[in-house]
């Protein structure tokens, strides 16, 4: 079993313009604009992002892949893998505070609901583009990350996450029978790690030999 690591990393500051996008507001006004700020201040000192992952190796086998904590027979994830023979597993989190923020705030305004939930997704995104930072600049080459329940990838996966990473005992996530995660800003997803001998992709599309490319058109 593959050792299980932790880290707590600083957020950047919130994407305004993500963050209303995940609101549904195409076009902001001052007031929607000043809300988001009403916000974000709101949830700031509620935030307690953690993440915990592991390194497995990755390997092809018949039908399908053997992830070191699991097998999948999902063609989308073996496509995104391609040129990996190591995969990083990880779950993260930006704690309960906001799910109860949110739940007391939509009670009373709808709308600031709506933005509280917003604020949370970009936070979690945000939170996991910051992990993928940390390990890139331990030197990795990163694939695109990829989540049970994307694709092909059944989201029953969840259940061999939460097994391999003690997501519950290490950074505070259940899974229900739903499969649903608590707190509710939460990801799952594994990102492969690119075998140094194969050449980083610069999405030359046109000339590219790569059958299996994930941006294959």
């Amino acid at each position: 079993m593959s050792a299980v690591l932790c880290w707590q990393g600083e957020l950047p500051p919130v994407n305004e313009r993500e963050a209303l996008r995940y609101a549904g507001v195409k076009e902001p006004s001052d007031e929607m604009t000043a809300l988001l700020h009403e916000c974000v201040a709101l949830g700031e000192k509620l935030l307690a992002p953690r993440v915990c992952y592991a390194f497995y190796p990755v390997k092809r086998v018949e039908g399908g892949l053997d992830l070191g904590f699991a097998q999948t027979q999902s063609n989308a994830l073996r496509r995104n893998l391609s040129g990996c023979d190591q995969i990083v597993l990880f779950a993260a989190t930006i704690g309960l505070g906001m799910d109860r923020l949110t739940a007391r705030h939509a009670q009373l305004s709808p709308v600031r609901g709506v933005m509280l939930q917003a604020i949370g997704a970009e936070r979690v995104e945000s939170l996991c583009d910051a992990f993928e930072n940390q390990l890139i600049r331990q030197g990795y080459e990163l694939r695109p990350r990829f989540s049970p329940g994307y694709g092909d990838l059944p989201l029953a996966l969840q259940r061999d996450v939460f097994a391999a990473l003690d997501c519950p005992g290490r950074i505070g996530v259940s899974l229900n029978e739903s499969l649903l995660m608590s707190p509710s800003k939460s990801v799952t997803a594994i990102i492969g790690l690119l075998n140094r001998q194969q050449p980083p992709c610069a999405h030359r599309c046109a000339a590219c030999t790569r059958n299996e490319c994930l941006y294959r058109r």
